[in-house]
């Protein structure tokens, strides 16, 4: 990456992504970030929950204004394509320039938040920028629980206005986003046997099947959820439920997606049906991928739906239990619920039917819920859950997180804009964005802050297609030092 400019960005960043930091896993990191600040003579702490914090004085000239805080978080989300054989544990990311982007292969490239990470540390160690004192507050566990945010304490930091660059798209300016919640089902079972199954009604055989759904785009169930994107787990439980409704079935396996903010890319699921629907079940499954090509081909170019023949499993899910839990994946909402009617454009409500996945003994489905207006939060999770509890016998919600009440009006707005204007003539876009930023939990504890959200131009995240504009991160430096000394 020694080639890219700007120089001082991209090196950094190469070193980030030699770096494991799966969300929950950020130990590395963190002791990286303060390894670095020894290294240049920052002062720096680490706080309890591993956040980093790091400090540097004024420039000449600068020591009377106010100063600015720079914020990024360290984890990232590790999806990978399933034939690639790598471990976000310890493996670094294989990172290469296609053209005008830098991407990874068969996983996710870690721009979100590795970019933003490397813009702040070359902010702090530049050797030409002209500053008021700045801090670097770089966070834990952004993408799966908002950790690091939550439990940072009050006092730690100083300055009262704070530049979040953990956006993804050139030219705007975020100054509002949305809440969100989890909800989480289980439904407990024992096993059946193939013995307990026994042979169909009709005294026939049972006939085992294999279907998959792979190929999908997936992608940031905020950022990305009025795309008109595909769910692998919605296509893979709405075709097992119209099977269930036509034939005798019993179900071995129910798995797909991964992340609770990343729309399902991929999903399998093994069942049986009696020998004599066998081709009932062929023509069946035909019109049913016929529909999803019409509904989603133009969008989803590389889908992909297959129905094999394949051996006859040892363990199935009880017959009412999977009956149950085919009609509740089926009710389960996904996807955009409605536009915001004070911002144009802008998704105000959405939920994310994110996985199914089987544990000892249950199987877990993993959602989220977004929404602008608080209530609107609450009247999606509660629809999710009474959905989810048709077939689950345990439904619970995460502590969720609040939203960041949009401020067009305010001065590091303003500053940023004509930033902007001033380098690239023409002016940014003002907007609130229906992904989940940490600025909301920063104001409970900092009320004062004035903030702003900005970033290079990234497509994919959450995806393995994740990419990242070369160009636009090197406009969105040139942006990012001109607020800052403008400030």
């Amino acid at each position: 990456m020694n080639s890219l400019q700007p120089q001082e960005v991209f090196s950094i960043f190469h070193e980030i992504t030699r770096i494991p930091r799966p969300s929950k896993h950020e130990e590395l990191i963190s002791q990286w970030l303060m390894d670095y600040a020894a290294n240049h003579h920052i002062e720096a702490v680490q706080d309890e929950a591993m956040n980093v914090i790091m400090r540097v004085p004024a420039t000449p000239g600068y020591e009377d204004h106010e100063g600015v805080i720079l914020q990024a978080h360290m984890d990232m989300v590790c999806e990978k394509d399933g034939h690639i054989n790598h471990d976000f544990m310890v493996d670094p990311i294989d990172t290469y320039m296609d053209g005008e982007w830098l991407k990874a292969r068969g996983t996710t490239l870690g721009g979100d938040d590795g970019i933003g990470m490397a813009m702040a540390l070359a902010a702090l160690t530049s050797k030409t920028l002209r500053h008021p004192a700045m801090e670097a507050l770089f966070t834990v566990d952004e993408e799966t629980g908002l950790t690091g945010a939550f439990k940072l304490k009050e006092g730690m930091l100083h300055g009262k206005r704070l530049i979040n660059l953990d956006s993804e798209d050139d030219g705007q300016i975020f100054i509002g986003c949305a809440g969100g919640i989890d909800t989480l089902a289980k439904m407990h079972y024992e096993p059946v046997s193939v013995d307990q199954l026994g042979a169909p009604d009709n005294g026939g055989k049972w006939f085992p099947v294999k279907m998959s759904v792979s190929g999908l785009m997936g992608g940031h169930s905020g950022d990305d959820i009025n795309k008109g994107r595909a769910n692998a787990v919605k296509i893979m439980a709405n075709f097992l439920y119209q099977v269930q409704q036509a034939t005798p079935m019993q179900l071995a396996i129910i798995e797909g997606g991964n992340l609770r903010n990343a729309i399902a890319r991929e999903a399998t699921a093994t069942f049986c049906v009696p020998m004599v629907y066998k081709e009932q079940l062929r023509v069946q499954f035909n019109i049913y991928t016929a529909d999803m090509e019409k509904q989603f081909g133009t969008v989803e170019k590389d889908m992909h739906l297959s129905l094999e023949s394949t051996d006859m499993p040892e363990q199935f899910i009880p017959t009412q239990k999977a009956h149950n839990l085919l009609i509740a994946l089926y009710a389960c909402p996904h996807g955009m619920i409605a536009m915001s009617k004070e911002m144009p454009g802008l998704v105000e409500t959405s939920t994310n039917l994110a996985s199914v996945k089987m544990k000892e003994g249950y199987i877990e489905v993993n959602t989220s819920q977004r929404s602008s207006v608080e209530s609107e939060k609450h009247h999606i999770k509660n629809r999710v859950e009474i959905a989810l509890g048709m077939g689950c016998d345990e439904v619970t919600h995460g502590d969720g997180y609040p939203g960041w009440k949009p401020n067009p009006h305010s001065p590091l707005v303003e500053t940023t804009r004509h930033a902007y204007k001033d380098l690239f003539g023409e002016e940014p876009q003002v907007l609130a964005i229906h992904a989940g930023l940490e600025c909301g939990l920063f104001l409970e504890k900092y009320p004062y802050l004035d903030m702003v959200s900005i970033g290079p131009q990234m497509y994919g995240v959450h995806s393995p297609q994740e990419r990242l504009s070369i160009p636009s991160t090197g406009r969105c430096w040139q942006w990012l030092t001109r607020v800052i000394e403008t400030l």
